[in-house]
């Protein structure tokens, strides 16, 4: 182990070469976090995290792609022997299933004519992924006086607000697969927050807003660091602060 991050913590987000993860990272970064840039492509993550170090952060990069359980295991190796612990886990890592497109224009994930292939294959990255990789950090988070997870959720996961019937979401095509996916991310958080509350691990899941990035084509209103901001707030929360919620910038987010 680095005698240098013996008393340092450090955090791991997955997808955090670009978008929200990276903003992320760099907020952590800019608080004194050593952060730990997870990315499927190695070039791409260590891109950013020459960025990020040249910005005076302490960044390296992590191959990981949360759908290859053997290469989580081997990442959760490397931190182990790198560093010896981890303190901040930030499930980011996630597709939509409909590549680069806006929200209006996501018309194959209606229900009734939806490829049950992109919705596996959704459910594998946004739900799946984030236990493997949970499950493989938490004897490394264990280690930690203060650990805690932060899954990237979205407003598009929340019951009450789809139900609206006029509601914000209300003129967007039905979804089968991104935001049942981020419902059930949302019953995973509960759920291990339930589990791991004795064992003072704080476990959250955070909804962003809509933010200007790939998944969305571009076509969000808020910044990557003003997405980030909520994603940031629940990774260092203290003591005293919540497990088992969903909350955005302004707060509570209904389930």
């Amino acid at each position: 182990m680095n005698e240098h991050t013996a008393h340092r913590q450090v955090a791991l987000i997955t997808g955090a070469n670009k978008g929200i993860g990276r903003a992320t990272a760099e907020r952590l970064a800019e608080l004194g976090v050593t952060v730990l840039i997870g990315a499927r492509d190695p070039r791409r993550g260590e891109e950013a995290a020459v960025a990020v170090r040249a910005a005076g952060g302490d960044a390296h990069a992590v191959t990981l792609d949360v759908t290859d359980q053997a290469g989580v295991r081997e990442a959760a190796r490397w931190i182990e022997e790198r560093f010896g612990h981890l303190d901040v886990l930030v499930n980011n890592a996630g597709i939509s299933g409909s590549g680069q497109v806006s929200p209006q224009d996501a018309r194959d994930q209606v229900p009734s004519s939806v490829d049950l292939d992109m919705v596996r294959a959704v459910f594998e990255t946004n739900v799946f992924g984030v236990i493997t990789v949970t499950n493989a950090m938490l004897p490394l988070l264990r280690r930690s006086p203060a650990p805690r997870v932060v899954n990237v959720s979205s407003a598009a996961g929340s019951l009450t607000v789809n139900g609206i019937p006029d509601g914000p979401l209300s003129g967007l095509p039905e979804s089968a697969a991104y935001s049942p996916s981020k419902t059930a991310l949302n019953a995973l958080t509960v759920q291990y927050a339930n589990e791991l509350r004795k064992d003072g691990i704080l476990v959250n899941a955070a909804d962003p807003g809509f933010v200007d990035t790939d998944i969305n084509d571009h076509t969000g209103y808020l910044t990557t660091a003003q997405g980030a901001a909520a994603v940031v707030r629940l990774a260092t929360l203290g003591a005293d602060g919540p497990t088992g919620g969903f909350f955005g910038a302004d707060g509570p987010v209904p389930w």
